[in-house]
């Protein structure tokens, strides 16, 4: 069995870290066996490696290795490509066609990104992994076929689990053994290494002088945190190579082609999530507020049928002074005085003053319902206009739902359940 260094030799691996290290032990240690292998990390980071190694130390190193990428197939041909389809399946199939599973029998497939791939293509490739059989698309035949699946992915495969978007017995068949690439910001001591093979690489392929980094540079190269990893370090190399001049690169130089670099190291909050949160917090505030307001109403209320009950406005004010201070407010000239309580707590509006000279003279249980009658009455009213509104609304733009709801200032779907609702 070959080690680690004769590895990195072997596929031009660049780097002394630990974790890289031991991502390529494991790497070594499970490509004599056949057991399905997950390769996980962020994008950038180098994680096609890692399939190739297993297909050239495994015992299927002279069949086939196909190297399918997930995200780049349109969902409604993936299933053509990957099983196969036969002629007449769909519009298009003039023939039949064999699929990457039929083809790389006896190989390896490497399904990049496989957390792109639609739930109806989890169920095939679940039956693959369980007994080795697919069906090709339009076909009622059962094929078998003896390949291994390497998969990678960039994504946090438990969140897509729990979001519906990934099957969770498909995680557990394709992770047997996960292997797990670092980040390029977790691997310090490879940083500069890498952008100096990097810029030697590309002084030969220009014909040019490779570019060396000053000190200054070099730091700033270590500190930087690489959000695209191995790919943007390369890009970052090959511009550089290309565009400047002076083949000594300072500090100044190299931070022109760095984008972001002078934000914070430090780990920071996804942006979204912190509207979310914003957005939460503001959401309770309000309902709150909303609460409040609903106490004060219906406080306000009970002092209101309390006065048309008693007829005693000088003692319910002193029994709710507190009540009255937080609707009227604080100001002395708004609050009543003692003197003239009565008068102006009794300065009703109109209606509701006529209301009350009716209800004096019913028996008591009836004018127990004196507010909620109120309540009724505006309530029909609201609904009354609410009608109106939506037939004024559908007669001005000729019954069409869409063009009244914008006016309105509603759904479209709203506008139907409440045409549906007041049978318009």
């Amino acid at each position: 069995m070959e080690n680690v260094q004769s590895i990195k030799q072997r596929f031009e691996l660049i780097g002394n870290n630990v974790k890289l290290n031991r991502a390529l032990q494991k790497a070594i240690q499970v490509s004599p066996t056949d057991i399905s292998v997950l390769v996980t990390g962020e994008s950038g980071v180098g994680k096609e490696a890692i399939p190739k190694i297993i297909h050239a130390l495994s015992h299927r190193k002279h069949a086939k290795y196909i190297a399918v990428n997930c995200g780049a197939i349109p969902e409604g041909t993936i299933d053509s490509e990957l099983f196969g389809h036969e002629k007449g399946a769909f519009t298009g199939a003039t023939q039949t066609r064999s699929g990457y599973f039929e083809v790389a029998d006896g190989g390896t497939i490497f399904l990049d990104e496989v957390g792109e791939l639609p739930l109806t293509t989890q169920v095939r490739l679940l039956r693959v992994l369980e007994n080795g059989e697919f069906l090709k698309v339009g076909s009622s035949q059962v094929q078998k076929t003896d390949v291994r699946i390497v998969a990678a992915t960039n994504i946090n495969m438990f969140e897509a689990i729990e979001k519906e978007k990934f099957r969770e017995d498909l995680y557990y068949r394709l992770s047997t053994v996960e292997i797990s690439i670092p980040p390029l910001r977790d691997r310090q001591e490879d940083i500069h290494l890498l952008f100096r093979k990097f810029a030697s690489d590309f002084g030969q392929k220009y014909k040019m002088p490779t570019i060396r980094l000053e000190e200054q540079a070099v730091q700033l190269l270590l500190k930087y945190r690489w959000p695209g990893n191995i790919r943007q370090l390369r890009n970052i190399a090959e511009q550089i190579s290309v565009l400047e001049e002076n083949r000594a690169i300072t500090a100044s130089t190299l931070n022109s082609y760095l984008p972001n670099a002078n934000t914070s190291n430090l780990p920071a909050v996804v942006g979204q999530t912190k509207k979310d949160s914003d957005f939460s917090n503001e959401r309770e505030i309000l309902y709150k507020v909303l609460f409040d307001m609903k106490g004060d109403l219906n406080d306000l209320k009970k002092l209101t049928l309390e006065l048309l009950k008693n007829n005693d406005s000088e003692k319910v004010q002193e029994e709710n002074e507190t009540l009255i201070r937080k609707i009227y407010g604080n100001e002395e000239d708004e609050i009543p005085q003692q003197e003239n309580r009565t008068t102006e707590v009794l300065h009703l509006p109109e209606p509701i003053v006529e209301t009350t000279s009716a209800t004096v003279t019913q028996p008591q249980e009836d004018r127990y319902h004196f507010a909620e009658e109120i309540e009724e009455e505006e309530t029909l009213s609201l609904q009354e206009k609410e009608i109106e509104l939506i037939k004024k609304s559908l007669e001005r733009n000729r019954g069409k739902r869409k063009a009244a709801a914008t006016e309105l200032g509603i759904s479209e779907r709203t506008l139907y359940r409440k045409i549906k609702q007041y049978d318009l």
